[in-house]
């Protein structure tokens, strides 16, 4: 490389280093030293050199910081310099700052997308073991029979729920250190679906089967409507928290006083309620864009509390069906 010296300053165009002046220490030289026609790719590309200071005018055709480099960027295994536009365009390496807050999102919004998979997962797996058991209790007479003549099982299976949600909706311990997370989760879950075979045993199975089928076209779509709307439910916490306690007096007022039409408001209304949460817990799940967000590490309380609005949503409709048919 080159090795002129600028006259008067000391200054070697092809040396390296923030202080490559060893002649000169009080850089800049004075400004009628440039620019340098012997030189004109001052100074060399991406030497580490410092660039020229105030006055200098480049050559035409010349960048203010020397000629080009050659493409360095993702796809030829190097990372790539300050301006290239990275591999497809990404605009990679335009700004540190900024590739750190992509790299960020990108993170996010990965382990995000494996959260929300493994709490579908899990949900599925529970709506399963639900359907299973409401289908043998349903259709198989004996262990019909069976049930009927132990009673204390159901009592036994409801005590069993109250303190398995309680553990694992206070405890934070409980519901994310694995696998007791996952024991407790699927106690609970069969708990919850013997109650629920039991409750279902009461009614023909032509109007279980079409509260199960009414179920879940209604829950899918308010999935769907959760995914993609742009209303933010997250922040209405306090109004769900309100209307379930109105939902627990109205139903202390139906039980005492027992009527078709009271119950049937009831049921519609619990129905109602517990399909907001359903968008709710969904979008809590989501994150990203909405207000608030279930954390990753909660995979647990997310996929309960999703099942939960699933199987409420199931016994107002099937009470619904059973009080039309009445």
């Amino acid at each position: 490389m080159t090795t002129w010296q600028a006259p008067g300053s000391g200054f070697y165009a092809g040396q390296q280093g923030p202080y490559p002046y060893p002649q000169n220490p009080g850089y800049p030289p004075p400004q009628e030293g440039y620019p340098y026609p012997q030189n004109p790719g001052y100074p060399p590309p991406y030497s580490g050199g410092i660039p020229p200071g105030p006055g200098f005018i480049p050559p035409p055709g010349v960048p203010p910081y020397g000629e080009a480099p050659p493409p360095v960027g993702p796809e030829f295994g190097g990372v790539p310099p300050p301006g290239h536009p990275g591999m497809y365009g990404s605009g990679y390496g335009e700004d540190p700052m900024q590739d750190e807050v992509k790299g960020f999102e990108f993170s996010d919004k990965t382990i995000r997308n494996g959260f929300i998979r493994k709490v579908y997962s899990i949900l599925m797996c529970q709506l399963l073991i639900t359907l299973g058991m409401i289908t043998l209790l349903l259709y198989h007479r004996p262990t019909q029979l069976w049930v009927k003549n132990h009673s204390e099982l159901f009592w036994i299976a409801f005590a069993l729920t109250l303190v398995l949600l309680i553990c694992m909706t206070c405890c934070t311990n409980v519901r994310r250190k694995a696998p007791m997370n996952f024991i407790f989760l699927f106690l609970f879950t069969f708990a919850e679906a013997f109650l629920l075979s039991v409750a279902a045993s009461t009614y023909e199975s032509q109007e279980v089967m079409l509260a199960v089928g009414i179920t879940a076209a209604v829950c899918l779509g308010l999935t769907i409507f959760a995914f993609q709307t742009k209303i933010d439910f997250t922040g209405l916490h306090s109004v769900l928290f309100v209307a379930v306690l109105i939902l627990l007096i109205f139903g202390i007022i139906a039980v005492i006083w027992h009527g078709k039409v009271i119950t049937l408001v009831y049921a519609s209304l619990g129905a109602f309620i517990f399909s907001l949460y359903l968008i709710y817990d969904t979008q809590m799940m989501i994150g990203g864009k909405h207000k608030y967000s279930i954390s990753p590490e909660e995979y647990i309380f997310a996929a309960l509390s999703l099942y939960l609005d699933v199987v409420n949503i199931f016994l107002y409709i099937l009470t619904i069906i059973g009080v039309s048919r009445d």
